[in-house]
């Protein structure tokens, strides 16, 4: 007798961890947070230019814009940091219409060293200026076609570390060294990430979180498929970015019984999408969990002023309330209008403050929350088998029109 079935057995949390300390020995991410940050520090005191412009696409950059987004207002950094990861032609043209190019180090990252858009970009940055080891970086696997470029012209280089996928590389070269340049603190970064590893793998405050959600998701994932982070700071947009790469390209795989998995991410803004999604999320279908993430200190004591308008005196309640109160409040009323329904899985993240420990603390957590629920779904959270079949017609079709 034959017999087949598509059934995840149970698996228990003790498992999932065993599996996932196995893992920590040869999957990269992980153990980022001991790195020695000494050469990217003395690099980035060496960089004189002001402009700093990072050459890559996904996650050789969503990670670095989402920590230099939630920074950047509330630090005096010395350089400007600019992404391009586009080939959209206005994109680029805009961009670097704005930036002066004799005053501008260029990093090209790419992992593989051959990702097209970002050798296309490079390629047309190298027509508008010289690109040569005064004004560019390189940061790529050792044995890349990029990495040979480099050393060919003399350009100086750092390692992406083959067993450390780009979109789990931010706390790699490919994130630190450009944010060190322009003045963000990265041993608080790490500190921060450090701080999740050490909860999780101890199996203290960071583990339950991690395995209770990641159970939740994965158990419940017929009934809510998609998972919508709902962050309460425009601050935190590019993390949402981040998460949703994250998310998507890591569990939307075929697992072991060759069935297709995968969990949505989106990501919105509050209270920005207060007036919009959140209709879709309280009297949509429910197929949607809901994390809320707050800040809880924004460093900012700007007020709504006592200025009378007339006809609006009604409002006049939110005279001299700090808008850092506001946008928690309207947090708040969010996640007490989803809790009174019953019916929407809803959980509640609070960064403490705009800080890089905090934001490194949330971004680990979900890197963590990634691989378990990949564990979970039988699935390889590290692979992107669908990303490369796009690229490999991609590279046919523009060899075919040679």
């Amino acid at each position: 007798m034959n017999y087949q079935h598509n059934f995840n057995p149970t698996i228990s949390d003790e498992d999932i961890f065993s599996e996932i300390v196995k893992e920590k020995d040869y999957i990269g991410y992980y153990n980022l947070v001991f790195s020695d940050t000494s050469e990217y520090k003395e690099y980035a005191k060496s960089v004189k230019q002001k402009n700093i412009v990072v050459i890559g696409i996904g996650g050789s950059t969503l990670g670095t814009y989402a920590i230099y987004k939630f920074l950047k207002y509330s630090k005096s950094l010395s350089k400007k940091l600019y992404f391009l990861e586009t080939t959209d032609p206005i994109d680029i043209k805009s961009k670097l219409e704005n930036i002066d190019l004799e005053d501008t180090l260029f990093i090209v990252i790419s992992k593989s060293g051959t990702t097209i858009e970002t050798v296309s970009i490079f390629k047309y940055i190298h027509s508008l200026v010289t690109c040569d080891k005064n004004n560019t970086l390189v940061i790529t696997e050792s044995d890349s076609k990029l990495n040979e470029y480099a050393k060919a012209n003399e350009i100086m280089s750092f390692e992406i570390p083959k067993n450390v996928g780009g979109r789990f590389s931010v706390f790699s070269a490919v994130g630190l060294v450009p944010l060190a340049i322009v003045g963000i603190d990265i041993d608080a970064l790490l500190s921060g990430a450090k701080e999740t590893h050490d909860s999780f793998f101890s199996q203290t405050q960071a583990y339950e979180r991690v395995l209770n959600k990641a159970r939740f998701f994965v158990e419940y994932k017929n009934s809510f498929n998609i998972n919508v982070v709902f962050s309460y700071s425009s601050r935190l947009d590019g993390f949402n970015k981040w998460y949703i790469q994250l998310w998507g390209e890591s569990l939307g795989k075929i697992d072991i019984n060759s069935t297709r998995q995968g969990l949505t991410p989106i990501g919105i803004i509050g209270p920005i999408d207060q007036h919009s999604f959140l209709q879709l999320i309280v009297e949509g279908r429910r197929d949607k969990t809901v994390t809320v993430i707050k800040v809880e200190d924004f460093h900012s004591n700007l007020k709504i002023p006592s200025v009378k308008l007339e006809g609006l005196e009604e409002l006049d309640y939110t005279d001299n309330i700090e808008f850092s109160s506001l946008i928690n409040e309207q947090a708040d009323a969010t996640i007490e209008s989803i809790n009174n329904l019953g019916d929407i899985p809803c959980d509640v993240i609070t960064i403490d403050s705009v800080s890089e420990n905090s934001i490194a603390r949330l971004m680990y957590e979900y890197e963590l929350l990634t691989s378990v629920c990949a564990k979970f779904m039988y699935i390889d959270a590290y692979d992107q088998p669908g990303v490369e079949a796009g690229k490999i017609i991609l590279k046919q079709k523009l060899k075919a029109n040679l």
